[in-house]
């Protein structure tokens, strides 16, 4: 992506970004920051508080302090960049503005935002504003966040707030929820990637949600005068298997593409400049078909089925508009591994060392694995996860035990959490047949162990019935207890391994 401002922006209203609250709004109502469209100026247009402004501003301040304002985004995402917009504000502009993000509930109020429990992380160090432009900052942040608050300084006027980024859905209950899902849709983790033309309206408008209000919300490019056709390749928000297309071309009526055709293809690392040159890779999906004007098209049984897909390229032929584009299918497992790896890489620091822990209970391997992110598959993940057990200590071993239960029982010294009771049940389903007679001498063996080691048995009990264990046990007990604890932590790694390719699968 060439700059930050081709991405989506996950503030605005058109795709659910609210302004939750402000400390002031005197002069024009926090409202305006989201609005999509361009700010605008009437000279003669006053209110009983003053000029008339598109955009938030609040009164002089006269005491200590800044203002503030607190927005949900409307999609969840990865912040990469911000446009601060001041246009029409030249002598009433803030000195200075700072953003901070948060992860919280969707349904969080400004109480709950603003108290002590919620912690907040500086996406954007207090930087310098230009009266009457479009201030621009990168910002360089690896997690996803749900809410901002927009900090200005002393006080002033903003017309527009444009936070732009990489949505990030919540997949796991995206997946769960039964039936297809729009993979191209912007809440959903879609983004349009390229386009051959957007002269009258922006690629990205197509997979925004709802049906499309006027002819201006959708994708329409300039008038071909020469040879060949127009496109847009869309990157799905993981990769899955496509069912329906629908193509709407409402409000597009004597300027809608003649025809379209829809291709597909599994490309999940390919860079921009391979998906455009390597054109005979694509498979198609939808072959050309005939449109019409100001109509939603539904395409299922005239779409070929070439498996799991990536990215999306949409033809139209020759030009034309296209106001919205819906690919609605299912995740594959590859589709939900790779989501999988995305939740973890975008967690916050401390979130990604408590799922982790559910993994394997030390505090040292999670707080490395959590520093070691990105992981860009899962055979990255496992490596990773090998080479920081190489090097943990005898007490970091020691703690990751404690968060297992007992062979045979099934709650653990160290308080495991929800997603690790559940594992260690399905890695003891031997257990549950086993006879009063093999539990008793499992108890039995459980106590003479950690009489003689000091810690529980460990073992990587998937697959492995109560008697089968229970001989492992036993044979361990003649171990000295310097070998015991390599062959306790070599069991410990491998349950890592399994338990993190299940963190994966959402």
């Amino acid at each position: 992506m060439s700059h930050f401002t081709e991405l989506v922006d996950l503030a605005s209203e058109r795709v659910g970004g609210v302004a939750l609250a402000a400390n002031d709004e005197f002069f024009a109502p926090k409202e305006n920051l989201l609005k999509p469209s361009m700010p605008v100026f009437l000279e003669d247009k006053y209110t009983d508080r003053g000029k008339w402004v598109d955009g938030w501003e609040t009164r002089r301040r006269r005491e200590p302090g800044h203002d503030w304002c607190l927005i949900r985004l409307g999609v969840p995402g990865v912040i990469r960049g911000v446009v601060v917009d001041t246009t029409h504000f030249k002598g009433n502009y803030p000195a200075q503005c700072s953003l901070e993000a948060c992860v919280a509930q969707k349904g969080a109020g400004a109480e709950e935002l603003l108290s002590a429990a919620t912690p907040w992380a500086e996406v954007l160090l207090p930087s310098d504003l230009q009266g009457d432009t479009e201030n621009l900052f990168s910002v360089e942040s690896p997690y996803r966040f749900t809410h901002i608050r927009f900090n200005i300084f002393p006080d002033g006027g903003v017309a527009r707030l444009r936070i732009f980024g990489e949505p990030i859905p919540n997949w796991k209950q995206l997946i769960s929820a039964s039936g297809e899902i729009d993979l191209a849709a912007v809440e959903n983790g879609g983004l349009v990637v390229a386009a051959s033309d957007m002269f009258f309206g922006s690629r990205h408008n197509m997979i925004m949600p709802g049906r499309a209000k006027k002819m201006s919300d959708g994708w329409e490019t300039r008038r071909r005068r020469g040879p060949g056709y127009d496109w847009a390749v869309i990157r799905l928000g993981t990769c899955g298997s496509v069912e329906r297309i629908v193509v709407d071309t409402s409000h597009f009526k004597g300027n809608y593409p003649e025809s379209c055709s829809v291709e597909g293809r599994l490309a999940p690392d390919a860079s921009l400049d391979t998906l455009l040159s390597a054109s005979d890779l694509w498979q198609e999906l939808l072959p050309r078909t005939k449109l019409a004007a100001d109509t939603e098209h539904s395409f299922q049984k005239e779409i070929k089925s070439v498996g799991p897909v990536t990215h999306i390229r949409l033809n139209i032929f020759p030009d034309g508009g296209v106001n919205r584009l819906r690919i609605f299918g299912r995740v594959s497992s590859d589709g939900r591994q790779r989501a999988g790896l995305q939740w973890l890489n975008t967690l916050l620091g401390r979130e990604a060392e408590a799922a982790l822990l559910a993994c394997c209970g030390s505090t040292a391997w999670a707080g490395r694995m959590a520093q070691r992110r990105s992981f860009r598959s899962l055979v990255e993940l496992l490596q990773a996860s090998d080479e920081i057990c190489r090097a943990l200590e005898r007490q970091d071993w020691l703690e990751a035990f404690r968060a297992h239960p007992r062979i045979g029982e099934k709650r653990a010294d160290q308080e495991p959490s929800a997603a690790g009771t559940g594992w260690s049940e399905q890695e003891q389903a031997g257990t549950r047949t086993a006879t009063g007679d093999t539990l008793a001498a499992l108890r039995e063996a459980n106590r003479l162990y950690e009489a003689r080691f000091g810690h529980i048995f460990i073992v990587c009990a998937t697959g492995k019935t109560a008697e089968e264990t229970l001989a492992l046990l036993r044979q361990r007990l003649q171990n000295d207890p310097e070998t015991e604890v390599r062959i306790a932590a070599e069991e410990q790694r491998r349950i890592a391994q399994l338990r993190l390719e299940k963190l994966l699968q959402l």
